[in-house]
């Protein structure tokens, strides 16, 4: 099989791509440069798509005397990942990009590109694992599930929710059955020289980590209320878009709770500019309506009990899911309903709901809104 593997420039893709290798498959190894400023290096941990990174994946597949290029994806990522994610927070929203970047830019432009020219799948350093199981109405007889990593401090199923069936049957991910130690071990014993090399971590486009700072300098400065939500007013923000529903720091509150308890923000109405904050008790909601549905197999055809994951390393809540009909602007298309069995703190909209049956990956869907059921039910 002729495959793409994407190297990032890191221990994992390095790893990914000889595993491709040792199975026997035709590898090329392919460097997507995505940074508009590519002359910038890394700082620190941060960061990531730079030079440095491209040269470090060039030495590792010199190394595995495999083929290496570099493609130029700079402005479909500005647009579809970058523009997308300015646009988000500038509607109030919360959005994770590596889904984004996951969807639009790794299992759909570089998976096009690499189909077009004659390769056949595509493989990354991703945590996760695919499992193949018989079904008669699959082609070939087999279906390709996505599952979870066997490291889960490192399992990235999550990120990886928003593949669809064709997707995945062109996607490997040769690390999720073996740990990040293992990998560094493995790495080091092959004479990679990112064997050691720090993860990245952050926002990738924000090499610094001050999302606020970088979404300023983008959306400008617009000074309104932070209140209570009873309407007091509280405080003075720069920009609702510079907030995210559950923050606890950095809100610059001049008036203190009476009874001293901490305070967090409750929800952002970009429409008014107005943060409104609250103690940690009305945070917690049951109740998840998400749009941008994707399935990573056959769409479920009924209400189903399954796991419902909030962010990338966070808890699995058990929930109840239900798949609803609606036509938006004359285009028939499905929502999802999720309803956690109990309340759960700093739901935001714009974050993605991942649903999964044990350790296999159902789909997932971008939240819209996050409320309350009107049963009672316990707060976490």
């Amino acid at each position: 099989m002729r495959v793409v593997a994407a190297m990032s420039g890191g221990v994992d893709s390095a790893v990914a791509a000889a595993r491709m290798l040792d199975a026997g498959h035709e590898v090329v190894g392919v460097h997507l440069a995505l940074a508009q400023s590519a002359a910038t290096l890394r700082e620190s941990a941060r960061g990531c798509c730079t030079i440095e990174d491209a040269g470090d994946a060039r030495r590792v597949a010199d190394r595995l005397g495999i083929p290496f290029y570099v493609w130029d994806m700079a402005e479909r990522f500005r647009q579809d990942v970058v523009e997308d994610f300015v646009a988000e927070y500038a509607a109030g929203r919360t959005p994770n990009p590596c889904l984004r970047c996951n969807e639009k830019i790794k299992f759909a432009a570089l998976l096009d590109k690499a189909l077009a020219l004659g390769f056949d799948a595509v493989a990354t350093g991703h945590y996760a694992q695919v499992v193949e199981v018989p079904d008669p109405e699959a082609p070939g007889g087999v279906r390709r599930e996505l599952h979870r990593a066997v490291d889960a401090a490192k399992d990235q199923s999550y990120v990886l929710g928003v593949l669809d069936a064709d997707q995945l049957a062109r996607s490997f991910f040769p690390l999720g059955d073996t740990t990040k130690p293992q990998i560094r071990e493995e790495a080091a014993a092959r004479g990679f020289s990112v064997a050691r090399k720090p993860d990245s971590h952050d926002i990738c486009f924000i090499a610094d980590g001050d999302t606020r700072g970088w979404l300023a300098q983008r959306l400008g400065e617009r000074p309104g209320p932070i209140v209570d939500h009873e309407g007091t007013v509280l405080g003075e923000h720069g920009g609702a878009h510079g907030y995210t529903v559950g923050q606890r720091r950095g809100l610059g509150l001049k008036v203190p709770p009476a009874d001293g308890s901490k305070r967090y923000v409750v929800s952002t109405d970009t429409s008014s500019n107005t943060v409104v904050v609250g103690p940690e008790e009305l945070l917690g909601v049951d109740l998840i309506t998400a749009d941008h549905v994707r399935w990573c197999g056959p769409a479920p055809e009924a209400e189903l009990r399954l796991g419902a994951q909030i962010r990338a390393h966070g808890e699995e809540h058990p929930a109840t899911a239900r798949v609803e009909r609606v036509v938006r602007d004359g285009i028939p298309e499905q929502r999802l309903q999720v309803h956690l069995d109990e309340r759960v703190r700093g739901v935001a909209p714009g974050q993605s709901v991942v649903l999964y049956d044990g350790t296999r990956v159902v789909g997932s869907a971008t939240i819209a809104h996050a409320g309350r059921a009107a049963r009672s039910v316990p707060t976490r």
